[in-house]
């Protein structure tokens, strides 16, 4: 009896020990996006940096880890053919949170030479037969809408929850107002997280309204090098409206790890 007991007691502590380090993982917030969100290594040293580089100082990294996967010049095309997206796929997990923004690369050249970035506009399901220059393949290429719900119907598949951010509008002024994206990649973007009922923050309208209550010189601070990329300060704006955004959301668990 007290033989099977012992096995018992060392079976137990085998379980014990195989289940401890799952239930001490901590959730991830993997970011995906363009330069916007993360450009060149992070640091800075260009003059240049993405809001995603910055978010994890809003958060208790020590209950959630930050992941920033975004990458310069990537459409929400690339990051997928790229292979980045099916890496991210290995790894996520029930509980995790996806924050995407995609869209200022979209709108390039379908098969070019020099990129083969873009996508179809709008969000339905018109698809176009390429032989991709760069990659050196045949490749289908779909809307900018497409592979936005591919995200999250990916996401959504593992547990994690999905996150759509419209792009962060560009230092482009007209008559006293920043310019908007409301009528192309930042409604497309509303558009499939509402079709796939997933959380959004209109970040486009978030900073532009940031930016209209200074002067054009104030805000040309918080571009380097041309009207697309931020710098630090920039960045840090951008970085806070995404949180603004994720306290304003219902029912986001992402947001008792804020600090």
């Amino acid at each position: 009896m007290n033989q099977f007991k012992i096995i018992s007691c060392i079976a137990i502590c085998i379980l014990l020990q195989a289940f401890l380090p799952m239930a001490k993982l901590k959730p991830v917030m993997y970011i995906i996006g363009d330069s916007t969100v993360k450009n060149g290594d992070g640091s800075g040293k260009n003059g240049q940096m993405g809001w995603g580089t910055l978010i994890g100082s809003f958060f208790d990294t020590s209950r959630i880890q930050i992941q920033n996967h975004a990458i310069g010049g990537r459409s929400s095309r690339t990051f997928i053919t790229e292979g980045r997206w099916e890496k991210i796929m290995a790894t996520l997990k029930k509980g995790d949170i996806v924050i995407m923004q995609f869209g200022h690369n979209d709108g390039g050249p379908l098969d070019d030479t020099a990129r083969a970035r873009g996508t179809i506009r709008g969000i339905g399901t018109e698809e176009k037969q390429i032989y991709n220059p760069i990659r050196k393949v045949d490749e289908v290429v779909h809307t900018y809408g497409w592979y936005m719900r591919r995200y999250v119907q990916d996401a959504k598949a593992k547990g994690a929850t999905a996150i759509i951010c419209s792009p962060v509008p560009r230092n482009n002024w007209k008559e006293g107002k920043i310019a908007r994206g409301n009528k192309d990649y930042g409604l497309w973007a509303k558009e499939v997280a509402e079709q796939e009922k997933a959380y959004f923050i209109d970040l486009n309208e978030k900073v532009a309204l940031e930016y209209e209550k200074m002067d054009t010189a104030s805000v040309n601070k918080f571009f380097f090098g041309d009207h697309t990329h931020t710098s630090r300060a920039g960045a840090e704006i951008n970085a806070a409206k995404v949180v603004e955004g994720l306290k304003e959301l219902k029912k986001v668990k992402i947001k008792k790890y804020l600090k």
